[in-house]
């Protein structure tokens, strides 16, 4: 891989992806460039940024109702539908359902949507140990170029229990659960006076980061093994936090984007799953209209959500609690129930997809330079398993096919779709967890 000094680098020619900047011992990877974009391409368009968004329900879907039904398909027509694709529509030409994908050593039945984002195996037994989620990774290489480097949201998320998102030494990002508070963090700036006392709590937080490295490496001498690499692990914490303190202490200092809707008033109660739900989408949508982030995650802690009172069926009433509704054993009444909060939950979806395509931007619009998984971390909440897992990929720079299906008794690794994205998004890169390729079938345009 060639490495450039800075002097001798001449704009006037196209430079590689892979150019750095090396002084020091050090090599720093430059940022997409438009000297990295051959001429006649910058003279057609201008490159719009790359996002990624990611939502987990982590009941689950009724894998009937979401799978086309088998047989006969051959990757185009209207046999690619099913009961809840219908409410997809409008956006259906934008979506890709994956079928036969799950995460390889990923088991735990609930457990396992800590590993959604990761790939980490093992998350329902001792001695567990997460990795860096996917929406972490992609923030920790872009850098501080947005005034958050991710958003990690939820819908009634179990407070510092449950998240997508997670650091590279495996350490849990507390997830948002009120979209007003959202709202505040994107538009609001405070006072001056408020904005010098954030700063104060930024550099006092940086020298107490500081101050617990030196420790931590001070203790390192008196440590056995075990504890080194424990110790190491936590070093890259403090590392972590020291990073994101720094980052957003320049950017306390600039002015906020102007607020494009008045902010949102919460709902009382965790009963309102799908006002809350679509809440969260309008922020993650003004989040990456505005530019505030390239990376959002979304939790619907539906493991955590009452019984449903906000489901829009005239011919079904919510009477259950969600996670007892997701055991139904194929009773008929829980399962109307169930199919109908999911129907309500696609319909959002498709919503969301649909604004985001109605947002025009220099290259494209909204949708197209964003890639999107829905899906969850259980198969079949009735049967707490963890494979042929509920997956559907919307948006992006890809070729949508209506339905990619691999073995369903031998699946293909989640992981190999995390690879499809971030070269999507231009990272050079052809492993992430468990993943070793891209996504067979999948192919961008």
């Amino acid at each position: 891989m060639p490495v450039h000094d800075a002097p001798h680098v001449s704009l006037k020619k196209r430079l590689g992806r892979r150019t750095f900047l090396r002084g020091a011992g050090v090599a720093l990877a430059l940022p997409w460039l438009d000297a990295m974009t051959p001429a006649h391409a910058r003279s057609r368009e201008r490159r719009s940024p790359r996002r990624m968004m990611a939502i987990c329900n982590n009941l689950g879907f009724v894998p009937d109702k979401f799978f086309p039904a088998d047989g006969g398909l051959d990757g185009a027509g209207d046999d690619a539908s099913s009961p809840y694709l219908e409410e997809l529509a409008d956006v259906r030409d934008r979506v890709t359902v994956l079928e036969g994908v799950s995460h390889p050593g990923v088991n735990g039945s609930h457990a396992s949507d800590v590993s959604f984002l990761t790939g980490a195996p093992g998350p329902g037994t001792g001695g567990f140990q997460n990795s860096v989620s996917l929406d972490q990774y992609v923030a920790g290489q872009l850098g501080p170029v947005t005034r958050f480097p991710s958003l990690t949201l939820g819908v009634n998320a179990s407070p510092g229990r449950r998240s997508l998102s997670w650091t590279e030494s495996g350490v849990l990002i507390p997830c948002e659960d009120s979209a007003a508070e959202v709202y505040r963090r994107l538009f609001l700036r405070g006072t001056d006076a408020e904005v010098r006392a954030r700063m104060h709590e930024l550099r006092l937080g940086r020298s107490i980061m500081d101050a617990v490295g030196a420790q931590s490496k001070s203790l390192q001498r008196t440590l056995g093994p075990r504890d080194r690499e424990r110790l190491d692990q936590f070093e890259t914490a403090v590392r972590d936090v020291e990073r994101r303190l720094t980052e957003n202490e320049g950017w306390a200092q600039r002015p906020k984007p102007e607020a494009p809707i008045p902010q949102p008033t919460d709902p009382a109660e965790r009963t309102a799953f799908m006002e809350k739900s679509a809440l969260m989408y309008q922020m993650a949508k003004l989040a990456f209209e505005t530019d505030s982030t390239r990376t959002v995650t979304l939790l619907l802690d539906t493991n955590a959500t009452p019984t449903v009172s906000d489901v829009r069926d005239a011919d079904v009433e919510i009477t259950d609690g969600y996670h007892n509704l997701s055991h139904h054993g194929k009773n008929a009444k829980k399962l109307a129930q169930l199919e109908a909060i999911d129907r309500n939950h696609l319909r959002l979806f498709g919503s969301f997809l649909g604004d985001l395509a109605a947002v025009g931007e220099d290259d494209a619009d909204l949708l197209t330079n964003t890639s999107i998984l829905l899906g969850s971390n259980l198969g079949d909440a009735n049967k707490h398993t963890t494979t042929n897992l509920p997956l559907m990929l919307a948006g992006g720079r890809f070729r949508h096919e209506p339905i990619l299906r691999f073995d369903r008794q031998n699946n293909e690794p989640l992981a190999n779709l995390f690879v499809s994205v971030l070269q999507q998004m231009g990272f050079e890169t052809d492993r992430f967890a468990t993943g070793t390729r891209t996504l067979p079938g999948l192919e961008t345009v």
